[in-house]
């Protein structure tokens, strides 16, 4: 009773991540939810097998239970079934606008994004929360979904918009985080939606004048894809910036790069470290933009994934209020 009391403590806990927690809770933690609780989901057209546990709703799995087989989704609205019996009912009654609630704030080419209130739109939120857990380890369930909002990303054909990955943003953050939670559903990636995504978030921070940085602790796997991006954007404005005409405008400073990239000037001198470009001499920090040293670095950094065409947001920045500030 006292593990399932805990367990219902961890899972309905507002939007807190695993900082913060003492070393036995967090071990205790995992070795509630390292079983899985759903083997595969069906979404639209894919069968794609979970990787971890997802803290359902009682109605559908209660600790104790045996695994879902398939736990069918409406990609759509992302109502969730445990059988195709009540899935297929569902699609036949369907009448709801096949793309995410919410406004679309941008469109190139099939690549759509939505912005969904997570106070307007909750249930919805849910659902994505309840889907992106079961693919996402040290994230706690944002049961609480009213503090932030989601950024869908979408590809567009004649049949809806169809969803293949998200991030969550708070939308106050006394911390400057411009990212909550990122995922890109597995049968989407290695498509570069990942860099579309960090970097969407990214011109979003831009539009509002701010430098931004993903919440932190972030996951192994979150910090390899961040620290590509990071070195991939500064080693190419160090390129631009060397390569400029008149002398004195090769000149630059890590804050003349946070403006450029609305990057905060933390990550940007991290990323310099790590890639050993940022120097000390005489009492003083320098950045070697060796063309040589940049052209190695880039090579190890992969491609740019799906470009994002600032151009091509329409999205206003949302007023400042004490409601959503923790």
């Amino acid at each position: 009773r006292e593990r399932k009391r805990k367990f219902d403590e961890y899972t309905h806990a507002s939007h807190e991540d695993h900082e913060g927690l003492a070393e036995a809770d967090l071990k205790e933690h995992e070795e509630l939810t390292k079983e899985k609780n759903v083997t595969k989901i069906q979404f639209g057209k894919y069968i794609v097998e979970t990787w971890y546990f997802s803290p359902l709703p009682s109605e559908f799995w209660r600790d104790g239970d045996g695994p879902i087989d398939i736990l069918y989704f409406c990609e759509f609205t992302l109502k969730f079934y445990k059988s195709k019996a009540e899935l297929d009912r569902h699609h036949k009654s369907f009448k709801a606008p096949r793309h995410p609630p919410g406004d679309e704030i941008y469109r190139n080419g099939n690549v759509s994004v939505f912005e969904v209130d997570g106070e307007k739109s909750k249930i919805w939120c849910q659902n994505l929360c309840y889907l992106a857990k079961m693919f996402l380890d040290h994230k706690f369930l944002y049961y609480d979904v009213d503090p932030f909002l989601f950024y869908v990303i979408c590809e567009c054909d004649e049949q809806g918009f169809h969803v293949v990955g998200y991030f969550s943003k708070e939308k106050e953050s006394i911390n400057n985080y411009n990212l909550a939670c990122i995922l890109t559903l597995p049968q989407h990636q290695r498509k570069g939606y990942g860099k579309f995504i960090i970097s969407f978030s990214y011109a979003l921070s831009k539009i509002e004048g701010k430098q931004g940085s993903p919440e932190k602790p972030l996951s192994d796997l979150g910090r390899v894809s961040y620290e590509s991006f990071w070195a991939r954007s500064l080693l190419l404005k160090l390129r631009e910036i060397s390569n400029r005409v008149n002398p004195e405008e090769r000149m630059v400073s890590i804050n003349g790069l946070a403006d450029l990239t609305s990057f905060t000037t933390a990550d940007i001198k991290s990323t310099l470290d790590r890639l050993q470009i940022l120097l000390y001499h005489q009492g003083q920090h320098y950045i070697n933009a060796n063309p040589k040293i940049i052209d190695y670095h880039l090579q190890k950094c992969g491609g740019e994934g799906v470009p994002v065409d600032a151009s091509k947001i329409h999205w206003t920045p949302h007023l400042s209020s004490d409601h959503w500030l923790r």
